[in-house]
This record gives structure tokens, C-alpha cells and sequence, in this order.
């Protein structure tokens, strides 16, 4: 029907990147039409209930903590887990890809998704709506997306509360290293920390905000740029214990004393918190939590009950640790 040769058609049944789009479209077009079903996926109906869970960055402690989450709840709800990439392809743009691709992980017993910290195309949420795939976000990247149920913490409030800490130890010159901005989260952060310094009679400083990416790498560099300033800050609320990290060792390449000479916080108090020189003060987000509930939630989805709210927030608590001190002394 899409008038292409046996090996074409097999190489976009497994997602080969060697065909054209307007190739691919034709053989998903005539998938779509006559109803075809890859036989492997008729298979594995037969098993239990499956799990995706897409995510961008499998490395970090934030995505680890929760994913061990997930995993726990899936593992008692006796349903398997798939870990997925988030597609750049055709299935993020094309209505006719983003249904194939549902199409395949519904046959082979998917009854969830679970996106963490990742954009969810709306292609893909429409073809989900229409096969009834329930699609559950933590830390959402975008929380506009009205049809979205996600799951977070108080962001907002976690970013007050850690530069509300360091205000009362007497800093007033206090930067900022956050997330991008094109990210919910960090923008929720970065508000709380605004907050913080409205509330305590504090102009913000252009100078000592920055915003990149959650990384080590980004935490360093603008680190080391807020600490060759003339006039330092002395204390750094970081978007995030990665960026945290950064700073800490950007403060050694410098020679400063953490937190005698300068004061650091982090954010998602992931376990490394706990082993770094000094010990990293830190929002705690309730990251195993936080798993856990959107493993209950699309499972709850799939079975037929809505949740009360389609934006669920766990709360967020300050963990003090070695990190952060009075402000030095002129």
C-alpha cells in the first residue's frame, strides 16, 4: 500500500533513522489505515501491565533518586518498567508517527507513561488521549499544558526558604545560579528567591543571577564568574545540588572557604549531599516520593480514577547542613 519495499517498511516498524519523513509517513499512513499490528507487540499482550518512563538524563543523582522511586512502586503494583529516551524524531512532530508510536507501546501492554522532567510534544498527548495511555509528568519542563497531570514539589517555596536561611545569618549580597529558564521548576525557584529578597527589604542584583543548565559544568563556570567579581557575593542559592557542586568547586579554585568566607545552597538534597566537603545544605524534594506517587497516579489513571488535582505538589523542607554560615566579616 505505501509502495515501498519489505526492508523499508521493516526498517520504520523499528524506528530506523535511514528513511526519509515523507517515506516514513507513508508507511505509518498505511499502518494507520488498515489496522496493521506488529506481530512481536500481539505477543507480549499477553503480559502483565507495563510502565514507561521517558527521561533525558539517566546520570544524575536527581533522575537516579527518582527513578528508585518508580521502580519500588511498579515492582509492589507487579507492573514492568521501560525506560525511554524523548523522541527527536518524527513521533514529536507528526500526529500519524506520534499515534504509531502509541499504537506499539499500547499492543505490548503499556498503560502509562510517566515523563520525568521532559517536554511532552502534543502530538503525542493527543495520540494518547485518543487510545486512553494516561501520561503522568514529574517536574514538568512546561506546566501551561492544561490536559498535563503532573506531579512536583513546592518550588516556589523551596526557593524562598533556602534564601530566607541565608538572609538570617546575616548575608545580603546573595547570587543566584539557576536551571534555564525555559524550565517550570527553576522558574519557580528562581521566583522564591526573588520573594526571599523582596521580603527582606533587598534590591535584587543583576549581576549576581544567572541561568543556564542544572550541571555541575554551568554551576562551576558561573561560579567562578560571580567570585572574580569585585564585589562577591557572599552567599549563592543554586537551582539545584548539581549546580551546587559546581560552586563549591569553583569557591576551591579560588581559594574561598566554604562557609567561611562564602555560604552555599543547593536544591533536591540528593543523597551526594551528604558527601561533599563541606556537607551541602539543601532543599530536600521528596524525590523517592515523588516517584512513587506518579507510579500510583497513572496506575489510578489506567484503572479509571482521576486524580483530585491535576497538579500535585509534595512539599518541600530545608535540610541545614556544613554549607552555609554567618556572613563574614568585613
Amino acid at each position: 500500500m505505501a509502495g515501498v519495499s519489505l526492508a523499508t517498511a521493516s526498517k520504520v516498524l523499528n524506528g530506523r533513522s535511514d528513511v526519509g519523513p515523507r517515506t516514513r509517513e507513508l508507511v505509518l499512513e498505511a499502518m494507520a489505515e488498515i489496522g496493521y499490528m506488529p506481530t512481536a507487540a500481539r505477543h507480549e499482550q499477553t503480559r502483565g501491565r507495563t510502565l514507561v518512563t521517558v527521561l533525558d538524563i539517566v546520570e544524575s543523582r536527581y533522575a537516579g533518586t527518582v527513578l528508585q522511586g518508580i521502580l519500588v512502586a511498579a515492582t509492589s503494583a507487579q507492573a514492568e518498567l521501560l525506560l525511554r529516551l524523548p523522541s527527536d524524531g518524527a513521533a514529536a512532530t507528526s500526529p500519524t508517527a506520534a499515534r504509531a508510536w502509541m499504537e506499539r507501546e499500547k499492543a505490548s501492554g503499556v498503560v502509562g507513561i510517566i515523563a520525568l522532567a521532559v517536554a511532552v510534544p502534543g502530538s503525542l498527548l493527543l495520540a494518547a488521549e485518543e487510545l486512553m495511555v494516561p501520561v503522568v509528568t514529574i517536574d514538568p519542563i512546561d506546566t501551561s499544558e492544561s490536559r498535563l497531570v503532573s506531579i512536583g514539589s513546592t518550588n516556589w517555596a523551596g526557593g524562598r526558604s533556602a534564601t530566607e536561611h541565608v538572609i538570617t545569618l546575616g548575608h545580603r549580597r546573595i547570587g543566584w545560579i539557576g536551571g534555564p529558564l525555559g524550565s517550570a521548576p527553576s522558574l519557580e525557584r528562581f521566583h522564591g528567591y526573588q520573594a526571599a529578597l523582596s521580603s527582606a527589604g533587598i534590591a535584587p542584583d543583576g549581576a549576581l543571577i544567572r541561568h543556564e543548565a542544572f550541571s555541575v559544568e554551568a554551576g562551576h563556570r558561573h561560579g567562578r564568574d560571580l567570585l572574580a567579581l569585585d564585589e562577591r557575593p557572599t552567599a549563592i542559592v543554586a537551582g539545584n545540588d548539581e549546580i551546587a557542586l559546581g560552586v563549591l568547586a569553583a569557591a576551591k579554585d579560588f581559594g574561598i572557604s566554604v562557609p567561611g568566607e562564602l555560604s552555599v545552597t543547593g536544591f533536591d538534597d540528593t543523597p551526594q549531599t551528604e558527601w561533599t566537603t563541606p556537607r551541602l545544605t539543601s532543599v530536600r524534594q521528596p524525590l523517592v516520593g515523588m516517584g512513587r506517587m506518579a507510579v500510583e497516579t497513572v496506575l489510578g489513571m489506567a484503572d479509571g480514577v482521576q486524580p483530585a488535582s491535576r497538579h500535585l505538589q509534595l512539599a518541600t523542607t530545608l535540610s541545614v547542613r556544613d554549607s552555609t554560615g554567618p556572613v563574614p566579616r568585613s
